[in-house]
């Protein structure tokens, strides 16, 4: 089976299939516009996409794909040695930009094609075998320079099936968001989950909740950046009422978030967990309750499990904390280049340690207390999970964001501390108020009040950043 099922036996002319910002296109001329890139593309084994928010990118990337090259994302704001490592380390043998780029390299880097929209061809393209190379995403750890996880055909067609399984994801759907286009929940949820199950996509472009509005879709992705936006205007809210399905992923959803969103929207959210390395492994389920700070059960093929430091299982009693390691079909091949950190992250029995640490409730479902670095705090004997007092913070009405880290502690080894930003409330009066809420060793020893909290393109907070500051 193509890994681009539906693109590829597709014979629907009507437009309005994919729609990126203000331009759409039917999937007979996305399939043709797209093999005019394949066909420049003969023999070329790794290609590098500028992956802007633009219907160019879509066209590259499926291009691409059809060549049987390896797709290289390059976010559009990456500074220039972030994006002249991902240009070196992929070994990238030429970089699609939009159309009005010029032919030719620059000084250090792969030719340059532009992705022409006024380019079509009819030529068929072999079906590359499943096991080879897909994507290279590049992902940022604590240190060193961006890592290429390698992730195969197979792995990306095993996650969007077992999507499809868990949301009843279908043709009949209409896919509408506004995520970037250079990682999992953008790229391979978001334009290759449409073209492989069929299910229209309208990229609205900026993420705005008018947008989203606007859009009459049956299913939305978003990040909680996004919900929380929506979540505040509530005209743009209620206008999802129609919807079959809002999901919400890359980093945990506030429960006070969760909660606005089902008032307003009829709709009690989907949470679900990946990694770039594992793509999306645990999910709630479109025919299931969900539970606000869950992250649901496996996917079809996934298997999980719970260890402490020394390895050894951790019970599924829904209060014990271990970290998450997963194994199954998604899994990625690698990092490129990179044996060394691909070693750190294998046990020898062949699972994957995802450095997040979680709970998981005797039925199978799971909850993510965040990464083992940042949010497993250990103080004066006690594990305490991040997660669990930044939801008590932000049950706080003047509480706007909040970031729980450990510190170090002369006595305790390391203290709860919490960045917030808030309005019109103290430091004292919120570390009170957790204690009303949840167990005296959980509060807060010290809180610090910011006008922002570091966050990535994703919206996830950057903790590490708060820790060195």
């Amino acid at each position: 089976m193509p890994l681009l099922t539906w693109l590829s036996e597709s014979a629907d002319e009507r437009p309005e299939a994919i729609r990126v910002d203000d331009r759409a296109v039917s999937w007979v001329e996305l399939r043709r516009l797209a093999t005019a890139v394949a066909d420049d593309l003969r023999g070329v084994d790794r290609v590098a996409v500028e992956a802007t928010a633009s219907l160019e990118t879509v066209v590259g990337v499926v291009g691409a794909l059809l060549a049987g090259a390896a797709v290289v994302p390059v976010p559009p704001d990456a500074g220039p040695m972030e994006r002249d490592h991902i240009l070196r380390d992929s070994a990238a043998a030429a970089l699609l930009v939009p159309a009005g780029g010029h032919r030719g390299a620059d000084a250090a880097g792969p030719p340059r094609f532009p992705v022409a929209l006024n380019r079509r061809s009819d030529t068929v393209h072999p079906e590359p075998d499943p096991d080879r190379t897909a994507l290279i995403l590049y992902t940022s750890g604590t240190t060193g320079a961006p890592k290429g996880a390698v992730l195969s055909r197979a792995a990306v067609a095993a996650c969007l099936d077992g999507l499809a399984d868990a949301w009843a994801w279908t043709p009949h759907d209409l896919l509408v968001h506004g995520l970037p286009l250079f990682h999992v929940h953008g790229l391979v949820l978001g334009v290759l989950g449409p073209l492989r199950l069929g299910s229209r996509l309208h990229h609205v472009g900026r993420p705005r909740p008018e947008r989203y509005a606007a859009a009459g879709g049956s299913v939305h992705f978003g990040v909680p950046t996004v919900w929380s936006r929506i979540a505040a205007d509530p005209g743009s809210a209620r206008a999802l009422r129609s919807a079959r399905l809002l999901v919400s992923g890359s980093a945990a959803l506030p429960a006070a978030v969760f909660a606005d969103l089902a008032a307003l929207t009829g709709h009690r959210i989907v949470e679900r967990y990946g990694m770039t390395e594992t793509l999306i492994t645990v999910s709630a389920r479109a025919d299931s309750p969900r539970r606000p700070g869950t992250v649901g059960v496996p996917l079809p093929g996934v298997r999980t499990r719970l260890v402490d430091e020394h390895g050894m299982p951790v019970p599924a009693d829904g209060t014990a904390m271990g970290e998450l390691q997963v194994c199954g079909p998604t899994l990625f091949d690698g990092y490129l280049n990179r044996p060394d950190a691909d070693a750190a992250t294998r046990t020898a029995d062949g699972w994957f340690r995802t450095g997040d640490v979680a709970t998981v409730e005797p039925d199978g479902w799971h909850r993510i207390v965040g990464r083992a670095a940042t949010d497993l705090i250990k103080s004066g004997g006690y594990r305490i999970g991040a997660g669990e007092v930044e939801d008590a913070l932000l049950a706080h009405p003047g509480v706007r964001e909040a970031a729980v880290v450990g510190t170090p502690h002369a006595d305790l080894g390391q203290q709860v501390t919490a960045y917030v930003v808030a309005d019109g409330v103290d430091g004292p009066e919120l570390i009170d108020f957790v204690a009303r809420q949840l167990s005296a060793h959980k509060r807060p020893r010290q809180v610090r009040l910011v006008d922002a909290l570091p966050r990535n393109a994703m919206g996830k907070v950057q903790k590490s950043r708060l820790v060195a500051d």
